[in-house]
């Protein structure tokens, strides 16, 4: 991991998010996992991005409930048909701790699909008071409008954020690149934060068949810039070279003002650690 971690800071990412996006004390006891090991392997993995990236952000991924259930409902949000905010507060709230307690510099609430999550994790956050970004997995519906997967205006989701003084940014991840500029436009004009923007490599996920399907690419890194996204890099597939692909662009374009930075490191170009 600290290896992976070492391959993307190299290839310019200035941000590694750690491996603990599916990490949960539930889905470690159902692997035989007790909670203190839990508790020990989620602290470990903000030990090692800092080995692996020690000059850059490290970033503490908090997946969403449906990476726990390993279903592929994080692109759906169907589950929120099925658990409560008040749920969905007490699955977040036990690992969010132990990750902030890790001291990440920020926590990045990645890959959420549904309002119901959103709101469940912004009160969580507002509670605990340590600084964090909220990423949707959004898609463009046929009228150019962005959505959450679930169906949701993503305007009306990111508005939510306003009032959080812990969400230093706001945006989308693990999301089409070619829908990656209407929806940082949405994010910027909804939240008044600054936009980070991750997507995956273009391809999508068959949660059937349990492989990526598709044609990859890193998109349009200028596109993204251009549409106010502050903090960039790539999701799902999204390999070394194509962070130095990301990281190259960012390099030939002039920055418009520091980006956020919830602690004395660089504001990034892309994450330092892979799925």
């Amino acid at each position: 991991i600290a290896a992976a971690h070492a391959a993307f800071a190299a290839a310019g990412a200035q941000v590694a998010t750690t491996a603990s996006y599916q990490a949960t004390f539930p889905g470690f006891a159902a692997a035989g996992i007790d909670a203190a090991q839990a508790r020990t392997l989620m602290t470990r993995s903000v030990q090692l991005a800092r080995e692996g990236a020690p000059e850059g952000w490290v970033a503490a991924s908090v997946g969403p409930y449906g990476a726990y259930l390993a279903d592929g409902s994080e692109y759906t949000g169907g589950y929120a048909d099925d658990v409560t905010v008040h749920q969905l507060r007490e699955f977040h709230r036990p690992r969010l701790q132990v990750l902030a307690d890790a001291g990440p510099d920020v926590l990045a609430c990645e890959t959420l699909p549904a309002a119901a999550e959103v709101e469940a994790l912004l009160a969580e956050l507002d509670d605990l008071g340590v600084p964090a970004w909220l990423s949707l997995t959004a898609v463009v519906d046929p009228a150019g409008v962005p959505r959450t997967r679930r169906g949701e205006l993503l305007a009306d989701v990111l508005a939510m954020t306003r009032d959080v003084d812990a969400v230093i940014a706001v945006g989308v991840n693990c999301t089409d690149p070619a829908g990656v500029p209407a929806a940082v436009r949405v994010a910027a004009a909804a939240s008044g934060t600054p936009v980070v923007a991750y997507p995956n490599s273009g391809e999508a996920w068959d949660a059937v068949a349990r492989r990526w399907t598709g044609q990859a690419g890193v998109g349009d890194v200028t596109g993204w810039l251009t549409a106010g996204a502050r903090l960039i890099g790539g999701c799902c597939r999204v390999r070394p070279d194509d962070v130095r692909a990301v990281a190259d662009a960012v390099r030939q374009l002039s920055r418009r003002g520091p980006g956020p930075r919830p602690a004395d490191r660089p504001a990034g170009s892309g994450p330092a650690a892979a799925r």
